[in-house]
């Protein structure tokens, strides 16, 4: 699915701004003529999670209805237009001018529909009904009754429309899709270039590619729905995250000697593999540091706030991190686009959290996770950034774990053998599918929920199992979640749970751990920020407070840690 773009050929506009919404707290629809546009209706920002928005029903998951009039922005024939979301979470239903277009099951990723037969010149009415409500049938489920939301998984269940919503037209003889590998010899990079076009007769394929130096062009008539093209750069620039080298692709489709559609492409040379217990970035070694995360900030939820990607690039920047993993949803595609070019190391992970293998429901999470890694490696296949596709977040233990994991990640390896696969785990060494996995990926807060104030302890028991994993497994391992709660500005001497100095001191003496074993290959702290989640007896106003900034970005001394270690400096 290629983002639109606008040039000469492309267009789209965007649907931001001031929707008109209405809740719908007993499911019975907007009323009888809602198909003409629905009353009794209040303005809704989009995109943002609706949770925060009103002074009210802020735990209330759905249903709830949309609704927004546009005309049609543009004329002309020969070209599709095509609406799309970016995330809405979770179930989608969208209507245009009272018909139904089409659904969509599950968040954090993009779907269109075609609709260039029912757009029509004057007011277009565009109505979406969103259902966030948890169940056990969807991918993250619900459960833990104790909590409120009744979530299986620590972060709140923000719904909504929670990424930008587009209005685009492109050729109908245009590119459809772009697939680039690259690959490297001594200093010369390749590039293959996967095209998908519809048939077209008599037309071409014109690409160039530009950056450092380099102007390269080829040209190849199209003889079937994907063409493939290689392109050699001499004396390429790799991308790394020290130099995040972008060359600048561009494919032109040539008929009877005119431009009938380009596509521009940022593309970046480089490898990833695994060998013995390192991973490898352009053949050399390479240690992640860096963090879980979240998209989550007050008012706004889990919606797109470009200033707050800014700012939190901005901070891993400021404290040495070369990475992160995208806990536990895929984030935005602007997010992955500053990945590329700021040089940081991305753990693209779908959104399965939580995941219990309940027989009366296995066979429905499978389905969803196959939908979801299909849905998430045609998003981000072409980023550099991405060095590891993870296919879920802490599953339940289950005699059907390894099978159901083993099916998920023939499914990924079939989209793309080029980037290692992993799943992060909260079972260790009973984890039935580590032993397929190219990169082992746990979980610990020995000294928290288990040895609760005891770091020391803590590190002993961390290190045996550490040991243990890699002697049964003999794969690189990353320490891909630890962490303490603090509460901000809460002090003590000596150190005890929830003071800033109980956070840093467990932090520090984690990675010590990591930095004595040389088969761990990456830590990642939890978390970057303080985030929402829901109302429980272990979250004092239903926050974890596991962030080393708070929610609002200011550093608490785990920071300034995190930095004298990562970067060297005070």
């Amino acid at each position: 699915m290629l983002y639109p773009q606008r040039n000469k050929f492309r267009h789209y506009i965007d649907l931001s701004g001031f929707w008109d919404f209405r809740f719908d707290p007993d499911d019975k629809g907007v009323g009888e003529n809602w198909r003409s546009g629905f009353n009794n209706s209040c303005p809704i920002a989009v995109p943002a999670s609706w949770n925060d928005q009103f002074a009210d029903d802020r735990d209330f998951l759905g249903p709830a209805w949309y609704q927004i009039k546009f005309k049609k922005p543009w004329d002309g024939e020969n070209r599709k237009t095509l609406i799309r979301f970016g995330s809405v979470n979770y179930l989608s239903d969208v209507w245009l001018n009272g018909e139904l277009i089409g659904r969509h099951e599950g968040g954090h990723l993009p779907f269109e529909f075609d609709i260039s037969n029912k757009i029509v010149s004057e007011d277009n009415l565009l109505v979406v009904r969103v259902d966030g409500r948890l169940s056990n049938l969807h991918v993250p489920p619900s459960g833990r009754p104790m909590n409120n939301p009744p979530t299986n998984f620590d972060f709140y269940p923000f719904c909504g429309i929670h990424r930008p919503v587009l209005l685009y037209v492109i050729p109908n003889e245009g590119i459809r899709d772009i697939t680039v590998i690259t690959s490297i010899e001594d200093t010369t990079g390749f590039l293959d270039v996967s095209i998908e076009t519809p048939n077209l007769s008599k037309a071409s394929l014109s690409l160039s590619l530009k950056g450092y130096g380099t102007e390269l062009m080829n040209t190849s008539n199209i003889e079937e729905n994907v063409q493939k093209v290689t392109l050699e750069v001499k004396n390429a620039k790799f991308w790394n995250p020290e130099s995040p080298n972008l060359y600048d692709l561009t494919i032109n489709i040539v008929k009877e000697d005119s431009i009938i559609d380009y596509y521009s492409l940022k593309v970046g040379i480089r490898t990833i593999e695994v060998i013995g217990d390192k991973l490898l970035l352009n053949g050399d070694p390479i240690y992640l540091t860096g963090f879980g995360r979240h998209e989550d900030f007050p008012i706004t939820g889990r919606g797109y706030v470009p200033a707050i990607i800014i700012k939190d690039y901005s901070l891993m920047k400021w404290i040495g991190a070369n990475s992160f993993r995208t806990s536990h949803y895929p984030y935005s595609e602007q997010m992955m686009d500053l990945a590329d070019r700021l040089g940081f190391l991305v753990i693209d992970e779908i959104p399965a959290v939580g995941l219990t293998f309940s027989k009366d429901v296995i066979d429905r999470q499978l389905d969803l996770c196959n939908q979801y890694i299909e849905e998430l490696i045609t998003r981000d296949k072409n980023h550099p950034s991405v060095i590891m596709w993870s296919l879920a977040n802490e599953p339940h233990n289950s005699l059907k774990s390894g099978e159901f994991f083993k099916a998920l990640y023939d499914k990924a390896r079939n989209l793309d053998s080029t980037r290692p696969i992993t799943i992060v785990n909260m079972m260790g060494v009973k984890e039935k599918a580590f032993k397929f996995c190219d990169v082992l990926c746990i979980n610990r807060y020995y000294g928290w929920y288990l040895q609760p104030g005891s770091i020391d302890e803590a590190c002993e028991v961390l290190s045996k199992e550490m040991d243990k994993l890699y002697e049964q497994h003999r794969k690189p391992i990353i320490l891909s979640e630890f962490g303490a709660g603090s509460i901000p500005g809460w002090h003590a001497q000596p150190p005890e749970m929830f003071s800033e100095e109980f956070q840093a001191e467990f932090i520090e003496k984690y990675i010590d751990v990591c930095r004595n074993k040389p088969y761990v290959i990456g830590e990642h702290v939890w978390n970057l920020c303080d985030f929402k989640t829901s109302q429980g007896i272990t979250r004092m106003g239903g926050m974890n407070y596991k962030g080393v900034f708070t929610r609002d970005r200011r550093p608490k001394m785990a920071a300034h840690l995190l930095r004298k270690l990562w970067k060297g400096k005070n």
